[in-house]
């Protein structure tokens, strides 16, 4: 505890080290960011990214986090995939219980033991991993079962079952824009999200209220993530990963940070009439 303490302290010592350059339009976003993350007492990772631009900024986006319950999104992905493809339906019983009930409540209400039945029919994590990795998704890692992380002993600095920041806004990406899922498939997947009911203190807590967010939330001791789409007013989607780890307080963290990406882009369908308020 006390060496991770020490490695925070040196951390907030250079924030200049903490983002990696950002788009020029999203440089004061990413400054406001740094300035955040660096005044916490964790280790603060955050990438966003606009998917109609494809701008983006990111703080510490490149470093690895524990996904935590983050992760049940890839296994969503990957059991939807493994549909598209014939071989299993949502209809399909495992344990008793349909796919397509045990995907809902890994989702909405992160259940680990519905997790766990999901990715022993897959074939376990390497199945998830493997898609992944065959789909051009690098830096993420899927390694165990929820069960045996949970028994593990806790080292937040493990490099498996991780995801870098940058890495999961990119699978949310290709998520949202048809690359790994079809249509019918991603609304499947994003529906749930929107429906997720944890974490109603981190990305979602203050953002104007009817804000749509659509995430997924992860938690162990000492960790708290939360990563997802947040659509703004004008129809445009942001796709976000924050990760927090050590220190105190990360709801708050992640709450203010979601509050200023959100504020960042508001400002600016104000500011870019061509953009401002446009559906298309």
């Amino acid at each position: 505890m006390r060496l991770l303490t020490l490695f925070l302290s040196l951390l907030a010592l250079f924030p200049q080290q903490a983002a990696a350059e950002a788009t020029p339009s999203l440089a004061q976003l990413e400054q406001q960011l740094v300035s955040l993350v660096t005044s916490k007492s964790g280790d603060v990772g955050i990438a966003v990214l606009d998917l109609k631009t494809g701008e983006s900024a990111n703080i510490r986006g490149n470093r690895p986090y524990p996904m935590a319950s983050t992760v049940k999104i890839a296994v969503a992905a990957t059991y939807l995939a493994q549909i598209e493809h014939g071989r299993r339906t949502l209809d399909h019983t495992i344990g008793g219980v349909s796919a397509a009930t045990l995907m809902d409540r890994m989702i909405t209400r992160s259940d680990n033991g519905a997790t766990d039945l999901l990715l022993k029919d897959l074939g376990g994590p390497e199945a998830v991993h493997s898609w992944l990795q065959a789909n051009g998704i690098a830096n993420i890692r899927v390694d165990r079962t929820i069960a045996q992380l949970l028994r593990a002993r806790r080292d937040l600095w493990d490099r498996r079952d991780s995801a870098t920041p940058v890495a999961m806004v990119e699978l949310l990406r290709r998520i949202d824009s048809g690359q790994l899922l079809r249509p019918e498939s991603r609304t499947y997947l994003l529906d749930m999200m929107a429906r997720c009911m944890t974490g109603r203190n981190r990305m979602k807590a203050l953002l104007p209220g009817g804000t749509r967010v659509e995430h997924k939330t992860g938690t162990l001791d000492g960790l708290t993530d939360d990563v997802g789409f947040i659509t703004m007013p004008d129809g445009r989607r942001l796709a976000v990963a924050i990760f927090a780890r050590g220190g105190t307080d990360r709801p708050r963290t992640i709450a203010q940070a979601a509050r200023t990406i959100y504020d960042n882009f508001y400002r600016w369908m104000w500011t870019t009439p061509t953009t401002a308020f446009s559906t298309q």
